[in-house]
């Protein structure tokens, strides 16, 4: 019976969708990072990518997990679209980041950078993932060029992370 129970309330947790702390309309908390683009050691400072448009930063688990490869490959098949939005996309997680050069050139296609951020980034965008402490869920935010949140999506299935996304940023230069 323990058991059975203990594998509902793990089903429960994996299945039920997470829920991004920072709303639409909060100031999202600057933040650095290194990592990876094109295999390449690439700095990434969100205040300075703000001055060229809107940001989409989304948090991943971990590199080369499934959830977080299929989430990845699509973002890399829509970076284009994002660009021609005027966007910039980044991938951050804490979970195999030293992996990440590798996985910028197999999973991103050369198409944008994945990076290391800190537990406090982590903490900061309220993202932590209740599973594995100091990783992040799967959340992606759309941030505009003032610094306020225009999109929190989070949900552990990666399928809508890309449409949610795109979609804000399309809505931010409609105006």
């Amino acid at each position: 019976m323990k058991r059975i129970l203990a594998a509902l309330v793990f089903s429960a947790l994996v299945a039920a969708p997470a829920f991004a702390a920072l709303r639409t309309g909060a100031t999202a908390p600057d933040f650095t990072a290194d990592g990876a683009l094109a295999g390449q050691p690439f700095s990434f400072r969100l205040a300075d990518a703000l001055k060229k448009g809107p940001v989409v930063v989304y948090f991943f688990p971990a590199a080369f997990t499934s959830g977080c490869t299929q989430e990845t490959k699509m973002f890399a098949d829509a970076a284009d679209e994002f660009a021609a939005n005027g966007a910039t996309l980044i991938g951050v997680t804490r979970g195999n980041t030293d992996r990440l050069a590798e996985f910028s050139t197999e999973t991103c296609r050369n198409k944008f950078p994945v990076a290391a951020v800190s537990e406090q980034t982590v903490k900061a965008y309220k993202v932590s993932m209740m599973l594995t402490p100091g990783w992040s869920d799967r959340t992606s935010y759309v941030i505009a060029s003032d610094g306020t949140i225009k999109l929190a999506y989070s949900a552990l299935n990666p399928k809508n992370h890309v449409s949610k996304t795109l979609e804000a940023v399309k809505a931010l230069k409609a105006g």
